[in-house]
């Protein structure tokens, strides 16, 4: 499921860290305090590899994803 501005925005802050998929790596990790941080997992030279793109609502859904595609991007021409 992808995810929308609307389901963000109601994002509670629970007693856990708990992640939200939106697809191809790309993950909203909400902390107990109640931030909300973007991530982006995926392997590189077989090992697994994180990136941070920021904080929501500094880096909005859309440029998230924008920063994803980059990221991928840079995968595929074999840049790290």
């Amino acid at each position: 499921m992808k995810l929308t501005d609307a389901f963000i925005k109601g994002i509670k802050p629970s007693s856990a860290v708990k992640s939200y998929s939106d697809g191809n790596g790309l993950a909203l990790l909400s902390s107990p305090n109640g931030n909300l941080g973007w991530r982006y997992r995926y392997r590189y030279g077989g090992k697994p590899k994180m990136l941070s793109f920021g904080s929501y609502p500094e880096v909005t859904l859309k440029r998230a994803r924008d920063k994803l595609s980059a990221a991928r991007k840079q995968l595929d021409e074999g840049k790290r």
